[in-house]
């Protein structure tokens, strides 16, 4: 907690992973989900297109969470606990994701820790939804070996119920519509193909930078607003 500030700014849980990581993190069976949120001015400003403000604010948001988790993660090593901090998705390597990944899958999803730590649910663009603060965060995680029995109670379902704002304003349709759970695939209910292709050409086109960005859908949320 002592690295969580202000605290108002930040929501944390711990999740249960037993089962839910590739082989490559075997021994890890616990993680942290920390979300940070996001300036609402920044955000706000979003209409129909992503701004320069939101790039620069979305990329240290995510150093700042990285280097948070690492801070954090080396305090627990010190402490004799086996942890492992697991940067945010837009610091991996864009170019090694597309070929290694054409569906635009990582080896950990921070959505799925921070689903499973109680922290939210999966909204219906694939986007994470805190109770707090809707879609206006940035994730990190950091996993462990143990040792933060209990853990928070999941959630297993989308709360977002008959809304479809984020649908209604997505730019390319890129989501069906439906709910998720946790036995619903991404690829049911949203096409993140099409998603990374029109931010691919918000960053080139609109921004004029080699970076994929949108943020529409982050600012419509009703959640975030409300909040």
């Amino acid at each position: 907690k002592n690295h969580l500030k202000p605290s108002e700014l930040y929501l944390y849980g711990f999740a249960s992973l037993t089962g839910l990581l590739p082989a490559k993190f075997e021994g890890y069976s616990f993680g942290i989900s920390i979300a940070r949120k996001l300036d609402d001015n920044i955000i706000d400003a979003i209409i129909d297109a992503p701004t320069h403000e939101y790039l620069h604010h979305y990329e240290e948001i995510n150093h700042l969470t990285l280097a948070l988790a690492e801070s954090i993660a080396s305090d627990l090593n010190r402490e004799g606990f086996g942890a492992l901090a697991i940067k945010p998705t837009i610091l991996t390597d864009n170019k090694e994701l597309d070929e290694k990944y054409p569906t635009l899958r990582y080896d950990i999803s921070h959505k799925m820790v921070a689903t499973r730590a109680g922290l939210g649910w999966i909204g219906k663009t694939d986007l994470f939804i805190s109770k707090k603060f809707g879609a206006r965060i940035r994730l990190v995680s950091i996993l462990l070996n143990g040792g933060v029995e209990p853990v928070s109670k999941p959630i297993d379902k989308s709360r977002c119920g008959t809304c479809s704002v984020c649908v209604d304003v997505c730019p390319v349709r890129a989501a069906s519509g439906q709910l998720w759970d946790i036995h619903t695939d991404r690829d049911v209910f949203f096409d993140a193909l099409k998603c990374r292709d029109k931010c691919t050409a918000f960053g080139r086109d609109h921004l004029k930078v080699d970076r994929k960005i949108c943020g529409i859908c982050v600012a419509a949320c009703p959640i975030g607003r409300k909040n």
